[in-house]
């Protein structure tokens, strides 16, 4: 059975025949050994057909699909033209060998070529890359070479290609910063207290929090010079009066040595770090808050931002979480105590880092590897949602938070909970709702726009065009008065408007109106007929006259 080998390089597809496999022999080992030897591998191997990409992008796409197992039409075109064509209802004789199983799956459902991918076709290929520029004629290698790197970075481009707000990578880069400063902080503050006590010991049992320790240590500076005065300030740092006066009384009598001014500076140097260090600790943990709630606010709101930064963080991504199941979920952070478990026969740990949540505190001993299986189902399906879920909303992990607190209740109290199914429809609901709250919010937002805009430049019209009224008078002539002014203007369309009126009137007729007698349609009629009456009035005494005026003329004559 003949062998065709499909090779997909940077430039473009290429089909090789591998007809001389007997000189080399049907093992790997003997391909692997005669693929370094030009002369002896291209006996074995010749370019049938060459097809090179059209552009960049082109070239990007075939790549793209390549990797991701499917076959484009320009790939089914070339192998149908270069290939033995196969008669319908008889097998292929030959083969196709290719790097990719799942390109060859999709040509043979597609094209029926039957495709083989194993060590063998892989030495070939291998071969085939090795020699590449040598049987294609003008390729040079540097053109080669440049063509590689050209389609390496922008695939790695495209497949890092993401939603600038959803990146999982800060949170997880953001936790372990957060755990290290809480190290750090940790160390150093114990530094200062121990550092400073040897001036004032009695400051450490009067104040506990490491923060305010390090600033009443910058602050107080020198022990001896603490007096009523400083207790505003103190009480300022402190929060508390009292707490403010006992550190006046315990410096007053104190057992501490004293220290050199460049001990103090020192001392004060150090406190101050460790300020800086807490607060921009603070600013972390808001930072990691608001990006929690821009990439996974349903895990968020569920377990909480940090628990759930550092599920994020053990998974590697956000994807990766998701596609954890509920069982892996719940011990993830206890791999050790898994593996020694199942090493020693002994039990399996019920929960990992979700036993930093408030719920498994909460629950009762017999109840805690419950409530952790639980709640290890309901972050899987939460960060599911956030995962692959186009919108935005924190609406179905408050909704499962609400579930895990029924669990809870049902645990201790025995209160049925509800269903997941009608709290999911619930979800769903009010998801919709706010949706279309939005849309209406943005429609309601572009009219009132609309209208603003239809407003200003209806008073940019009036502005810039006088009305009628606004017109100058008409002035005569001689320039002495005005032809017509508003007054007589009006009072002619008052008058104009009455004759109007009267002439609409209809006439009586046989002293009896015309609604009376008639349709309108026969008014009409009637006014016809009495206009012919008037008309035939006015020319008899037309003729009347004439006919007077020649008498006249022939008497005088």
């Amino acid at each position: 059975m003949a062998l065709f080998l499909l090779f997909e390089s940077a430039s473009g597809y290429s089909l090789f025949h591998a007809y001389g496999l007997d000189e080399i022999g049907q093992n790997t080992e003997a391909v692997r050994n005669s693929v370094l030897d030009l002369t002896r591998f291209g006996k074995v191997v010749k370019l049938v057909a060459f097809h090179p990409f059209s552009s960049a992008l082109d070239a990007l796409n075939q790549c793209n699909a390549v990797s991701e197992g499917l076959m484009t039409d320009e790939l089914r075109n070339f192998l149908e033209m270069n290939l033995p064509k196969v008669k319908d209802g008889k097998k292929a004789k030959f083969s196709l060998g290719v790097a990719e199983p799942k390109v060859g799956s999709q040509i043979f459902e597609v094209t029926k070529i039957p495709c083989q991918s194993n060590e063998f076709v892989l030495e070939l290929l291998r071969g085939v890359r090795l020699h590449f520029d040598r049987f294609i004629k003008d390729l040079k290698p540097s053109d080669l070479e440049k063509a590689q790197l050209g389609l390496g970075h922008s695939y790695s481009r495209a497949k890092v290609k993401f939603n600038v707000n959803r990146v999982d990578n800060m949170v997880i880069q953001a936790i372990f910063l957060l755990d290290t400063l809480d190290k750090d902080i940790n160390s150093f503050s114990m530094r200062v207290r121990e550092w400073y006590s040897w001036h004032f010991p009695e400051l450490v049992k009067i104040i506990n929090d490491n923060y305010l320790y390090a600033k009443i240590a910058k602050s107080v500076e020198n022990k001896s010079d603490l007096s009523e005065d400083h207790i505003p300030e103190l009480a300022d740092i402190v929060g508390d009066e009292d707490k403010a006066k006992e550190i006046v009384e315990a410096a007053k009598a104190s057992m501490g040595q004293d220290l050199s001014p460049i001990d103090l500076i020192n001392v004060q140097q150090f406190a101050q770090r460790v300020i800086n260090l807490s607060e921009y600790r603070k600013n972390l943990y808001e930072y990691l808050v608001t990006k929690m709630n821009d990439i996974a606010p349903n895990l968020a709101s569920l377990i909480g931002e940090v628990v759930g930064a550092r599920l994020i963080s053990h998974a590697g991504s956000l994807s990766n979480l998701a596609k954890c199941p509920s069982s892996t979920l719940q011990i993830l952070g206890a791999e050790k105590a898994l593996f020694r478990a199942l090493k020693t026969r002994g039990n399996t740990p019920k929960y990992g880092l979700i036993f930093h949540s408030s719920f498994i505190g909460r629950a009762s001993t017999k109840n805690k590897g419950r409530i952790a299986r639980y709640l290890a189902n309901k972050c899987s399906i939460a960060s599911r949602i956030d995962c692959f879920s186009e919108v935005n909303t924190s609406i179905f992990g408050q909704k499962l938070r609400e579930q895990v607190e029924e669990r809870l209740d049902f645990y201790d109290k025995g209160v049925a909970p509800r269903k997941n199914v009608d709290v999911m429809k619930a979800a769903i609901e009010s998801t919709l709702n706010n949706t279309s709250q939005e849309d209406a919010d943005g429609l309601q937002k572009d009219e009132t726009s609309v209208k603003k805009s239809k407003k200003k430049s209806k008073r940019e019209n009036v502005d810039g065009e006088p009305m009628a009224k606004d017109k100058p008078l008409e002035v005569a002539a001689d320039g002495d008065a005005p032809i017509e002014p508003q007054t007589e203007k009006r009072k002619k369309k008052k008058h104009k408007l009455e004759e109007q009126q009267q002439d609409e009137v209809p006439p009586k007729v046989n002293g009896h109106d015309t609604e009376q007698n008639g349709t309108p349609k026969k008014n009409k009629k009637k006014k016809s007929h009495e206009d012919l009456d008037n008309d035939g009035d006015v020319q008899m005494r037309s003729e009347g006259t004439k006919k007077k005026k020649k008498k006249v003329k022939a008497q005088g004559d």
